[in-house]
């Protein structure tokens, strides 16, 4: 059976709780980034129908000027 260095072993503990609180840090941020991908998708819809309604109502106003 081996030994176990003590001083090794604190090393690995100490590293293990290093990379533990990087990854609660990085789950964080990912939240945070879908949730603001979440928030740009709704504004996108948004700038499309309000684009949509004044390309309509352009040409509507543009064939009534310019019909014969």
């Amino acid at each position: 059976m081996t030994d176990i260095d003590p001083r090794e072993f604190g090393r690995l503990e100490s590293e293990v709780k290093s990379l533990s609180d990087q990854v609660t840090a990085l789950q964080a941020d990912v939240k945070s980034l879908l949730e603001l991908a979440h928030r740009s998708k709704g504004g996108l819809w948004v700038g499309m129908a309000v684009a949509s309604a004044l390309g309509g109502l352009a040409t509507l106003i543009i064939e009534r000027l310019f019909r014969p």
